[in-house]
């Protein structure tokens, strides 16, 4: 079985936002609505040495989603794979997920009553195909890939360079890394 997880290189992003735009028209989110936020650190540094870091954030798709076990209704899941997802049609919109997700990743959907989260695309990701973020990223700072596959480019980055996760002493255990600088 696959286990998926993405990694984001922050030495390589650059901040152009089009994995937030790809996302956001590729799901169709209301304007106030994203799913895939980059944060900006800086400038830091001192004139001419300045530099910025970008950092993607998006659903962490937790080995521990709290946001599941928070679901009153089941509508919160977890694949065999790991993908955490919404299933509209059992989310009654309480927001008791939100409430649940340490990483800020739910987002309640006012004009239809539900809250939604980024899915890693999964309805691509079943037809062997990337995320719309990570197809977009013309910098190649995300991977996105199977950590079951010893060869796969993701186990590969990760057993090649040091990779942090978002708020580890949670006990999570996020499947989206970062390289850091």
């Amino acid at each position: 079985m696959a286990r998926y997880a993405m990694v984001l290189d922050t030495r390589i992003c650059i901040g152009c936002h089009s994995c937030t735009v790809a996302c956001k028209i590729n799901n169709d989110l209301p304007v106030d609505m994203i799913y895939n936020p980059v944060t900006t650190i800086g400038p830091t540094g001192v004139y001419p040495n300045l530099h910025m870091t970008h950092i993607p954030l998006l659903c962490m798709h937790c080995d521990n989603p709290p946001c599941v076990d928070a679901c009153p209704t089941g509508a919160s899941q977890q694949r065999e794979d790991g993908i955490v997802w919404v299933e509209d049609e059992k989310c009654v919109g309480c927001k008791a997920c939100v409430m649940a997700c340490p990483y800020g990743a739910r987002h309640p959907n006012l004009e239809v009553g539900i809250v939604q989260k980024c899915n890693f695309c999964m309805d691509l990701v079943d037809a062997g195909e990337e995320p719309h973020c990570v197809k977009t990223c013309h910098q190649r700072a995300r991977i996105f890939g199977d950590l079951d596959d010893p060869n796969s480019e993701i186990s590969l980055l990760l057993n090649s360079e040091r990779s942090v996760r978002l708020l580890p002493e949670l006990g999570t255990e996020p499947y989206v890394f970062y390289i850091m600088d």
